[in-house]
């Protein structure tokens, strides 16, 4: 590893970029390479088998691009296959994942608070908040609630109209979120929507944004193993598995400026 060797975060979609965009911010000297599954999504209703073996194959890519550190930007990969991935990459990279920051965060800053959570089935059902919230032992109820019908309908644009408000308020109305006093958002695709939560929440709900959360944690290790980029930055790539015109006008709008994607099937 390097410093000047580029960052990589991967994710089924667009839902990643919410994270690179914030790495980005607040890491500008570093380059990054994107890699958005988009033959495959969304990651949230596949087999735990099926998302291990994209993780794995897009880990290999990074490796070959000479990523430092691969972020796996993406809940319902973090749940299934973050352990594989490290294994797989052992010592050619750093992996983090977008889970431990933010139970982190519940432990500094939530203890004693009722957190709820939202996410896709993936993430859910495997229980990783749950199982890693409750071990903290600082006193938090945990609530989640399975919200399926999100990340299709980000992907597809529909984040910021009537229906998407309609969507959102029928998950947030659910009892099983009743009285918490904290929210986290527990797929990358969501911060798209948090201004949409904040309004129905009105203040009274803290919304946790885990892509900030991430970023600085991110920073962090980069900052604590000498690994901050000191050299010539060089242009961040963004590849996709299929190329789709939304993920690169979503992509672009992220970013403000115009993007190339590289088109990297992971299976010929």
């Amino acid at each position: 590893m390097q410093e000047t060797s580029p960052i990589g975060i991967f994710d089924s979609g667009i839902g990643g970029l919410t994270v690179a965009r914030a790495v980005k911010k607040l890491l500008p000297g570093e380059q990054m390479v994107y890699f958005g599954d988009t033959a495959h999504l969304p990651y949230g209703d596949k087999s735990t088998a099926a998302i291990q073996a994209y993780s794995v194959k897009i880990a290999d890519v990074l490796l070959r691009a000479n990523c430092k550190v691969i972020l796996i930007a993406c809940n319902s990969a973090s749940a299934a296959a973050f352990e594989l991935v490290k294994a797989y990459v052992a010592s050619r990279a750093v992996v983090l994942d977008v889970i431990e920051p933010v139970v982190g965060y519940v432990d500094q800053c939530l203890a004693g608070k009722h957190v709820g959570l939202i996410g896709t089935k993936q993430t859910v059902n495997s229980g990783v908040y749950r199982h890693k919230i409750e071990a903290l032992e600082s006193g938090v109820t945990f609530s989640s609630l399975a919200t399926p019908l999100l990340a299709p309908m980000i992907e597809e644009g529909f984040h910021s109209n009537r229906i998407s408000k309609e969507i959102i308020k029928t998950y947030l109305d659910d009892e099983e979120l009743a009285n918490i006093d904290a929210l986290i958002l527990g797929c990358t695709h969501y911060p798209l929507i948090k201004p949409q939560i904040d309004e129905l929440y009105n203040g009274e709900v803290e919304v946790i944004d885990s892509s900030e959360v991430i970023a600085k944690t991110t920073k962090e290790y980069l900052t604590s193993q000498g690994l901050l980029s000191q050299g010539q930055k060089k242009k961040d790539r963004f590849l996709v598995s299929d190329y789709t015109p939304s993920f690169e006008s979503t992509t672009r709008l992220f970013f403000g400026r115009e993007v190339s994607l590289e088109k990297y099937p992971l299976w010929e």
